[in-house]
């Protein structure tokens, strides 16, 4: 009998399997497809100080491989989400939570951080230094080592969760981002966020996203993640969530061998509402097949 739990942080999660932020809400649509108890946690919606609107439509553009979005960060704001969001979770999740705030000054990261730290069905703060889709956000907060390690610090300061950093990879250096961000205080990092991407409307002569540019993620950027997760889990001693185009139990051994404790999976679940549940399904033959016992004995087994 093959074993798929992990550690991460303290948070003991049957699987390593996570939907990520941005792709499954707060989880009620996905809980009409499946028991979403069967998941290791998941990191509900990027939630930011003030309710958003978001970005204009369109705000997906299909690709190779993958897509482009320009979401935003639609959110309801944090009092929603505290009042009404994670009540409303109780009903059909009854594990540790991941939270994923995001924001647009340090006061902003602190007092959204602070907030949803006391709340009790949250076991781990996912901050989003990395989000590419809003023009004077997340991304600049995450494009140098210095700006990273401020968020960490001022959030680390009012937190008592383990707190991950989500890391951008459109930035020259991932490693240097991520070791200010452990030397300031993270209990851990997520990588990657989305890469920067455009398509063009060449019968309109247009971008296809209104916002012109977005996120690109998909099957396409695994390679990338699986590379800047080995890079980072070399480099830091503190856990790593990979993430990244994984959509199959195939592609979360590769990403856990890698370096990743735990593994999110994001665009799948647009493409696929069930992905996630599929994919911890065929975790256990994958694993019997390669002849793993432990998947944390896998952890950063490449050299």
């Amino acid at each position: 009998m093959v074993n798929t739990s992990v550690i991460l942080s303290g948070l003991k999660l049957d699987n390593p399997v996570i939907p990520a932020s941005g792709t499954f809400g707060f989880g009620r649509e996905f809980s009409e497809y499946y028991d979403l108890d069967i998941l290791g946690s998941f990191s509900f919606k990027g939630t930011t100080r003030e309710p958003r609107f978001g970005n204009p439509t369109p705000r997906i553009a299909e690709c190779t491989s993958g897509l482009i979005n320009s979401v935003g960060l639609q959110n309801p704001g944090i009092d929603a989400v505290i009042g009404e969001e994670l009540p409303r979770m109780k009903e059909y999740f009854h594990k540790p939570v991941i939270a994923n705030i995001s924001g647009f000054s340090i006061d902003e990261y602190r007092y959204c951080c602070e907030r949803i730290d006391a709340q009790e069905q949250v076991g781990l703060i996912e901050v989003n230094v990395s989000c590419p889709n809003v023009r004077h956000g997340g991304m600049s907060f995450g494009t140098s080592p210095e700006s990273a390690a401020e968020v960490t610090r001022a959030v680390k300061e009012v937190t008592t969760k383990p707190v991950y950093i989500k890391l951008s990879p459109n930035v020259t250096d991932i490693v240097a981002i991520a070791r200010a961000c452990e030397e300031a205080g993270a209990d851990g990092l997520c990588l990657i966020n989305t890469l920067l991407g455009m398509r063009i409307d060449t019968m309109r002569r247009r971008a296809v996203i209104a916002n012109t540019m977005g996120g690109f993620s998909g099957p396409a950027v695994f390679p990338v993640a699986v590379r800047m997760v080995y890079q980072v889990s070399k480099a830091c001693s503190i856990p790593v969530i990979g993430c990244g185009g994984v959509d199959s139990a195939a592609a979360v051994i590769e990403m856990m061998m890698a370096g990743a404790t735990a593994v999110e999976v994001g665009s799948a679940n647009l493409v696929n509402p069930c992905a996630c549940k599929e994919i911890i399904e065929a975790l256990p033959a994958e694993m019997e097949r390669l002849g793993i016992e432990r998947l944390s004995d896998i952890i950063g087994i490449v050299k």
